[in-house]
């Protein structure tokens, strides 16, 4: 377990350092700093991603039995990954730290003017992406240790459509970079959004109730009767799982809608009207 976990502390930011001088140097390139900054994480999160599902996918199809088959990728990848949250905790707050700083907020240098800035920064941070932190803290905090220890080998299979929940992720980041780059009316744009809609669907709000049909498909039960039957603990750690991926997929839901909305026609100009 520490040779994984160092190794994870290692590999993102690594990955993280390197593609941000990569994108400033390549010459081709020549990106600024805000905008390597921002194109590296989300890459960063989407080689994650990529990773994680790969793993979740090998792991959720070589269990036969949903509840005691193993797969030694399962506790590999788990704590292989955990680093990476604490990474991007740090690399959104680099984020955010260098759009403050576009909008004038620095000094001449690009450093905050004092240090009552700098925590104007920091709380804007959290402010905005509360949500975000929170969620990561958790999976540092509570999910990993339950993952490797309340376990106790049980439920690979679990684990395996869990990770799998990041198939949306390379959707997201690449919609991030194009709103960065203002492509919001591109046909690229258009086909992600509509491609992160329906993964996230089905790979973060609808896998919860999959995972309930798999159970009760193993113990003989209705899907109306699996809460029943399971520990309230597990129905609340699953509900509270489920909340934030509730509240995203709205704001995925709104940002479609205003995407696919028929944009209003310009007004007649008045050698059109005078026609």
């Amino acid at each position: 377990m520490p040779l994984l976990f160092l190794l994870g502390c290692a590999f993102f930011p690594l990955c993280f350092t390197v593609l941000c001088w990569g994108l400033q140097n390549h010459g081709n390139l020549q990106m600024e700093r805000q905008e390597a900054v921002l194109v590296a994480s989300k890459l960063v999160s989407s080689v994650q991603a990529i990773m994680a599902s790969t793993a979740g996918y090998i792991v959720s199809t070589s269990c036969k039995h949903i509840i005691d088959d193993q797969h030694w990728l399962s506790s590999a990848y788990t704590q292989f990954a955990v680093p990476y949250f604490i990474y991007d905790i740090y690399a959104m707050f680099l984020c955010h730290w260098h759009k403050h700083q576009v909008k004038g907020h620095g000094g001449e240098d690009g450093t905050p003017r004092a240090l009552g800035s700098t925590w104007a920064v920091v709380r804007g941070y959290l402010h905005k992406e509360f949500l975000m932190v929170l969620h990561h803290a958790v999976m540092v905090l509570v999910c990993f240790p339950l993952s490797v220890v309340w376990r106790q080998g049980k439920g690979d299979f679990f684990l395996g459509c869990m990770l799998m929940a990041e198939v949306s992720t390379p959707f997201v980041c690449l919609g991030k970079i194009l709103i960065q780059y203002k492509q919001q009316h591109t046909l690229l744009h258009k086909v992600n959004g509509a491609l992160m809609l329906l993964s996230f669907l089905c790979c973060r709000v609808l896998l919860f109730p999959y995972l309930y049909w798999a159970y009760g498909r193993h113990a003989g039960l209705s899907l109306l009767a699996v809460p029943l039957a399971i520990p309230a603990h597990v129905n609340l750690g699953a509900a509270l799982l489920l909340a934030p991926q509730l509240y995203w997929f709205f704001l995925i839901c709104r940002g479609a809608c205003r995407l696919f909305r028929p944009r209003s026609s310009p007004p007649p100009s008045p050698c059109q009207t005078q026609d």
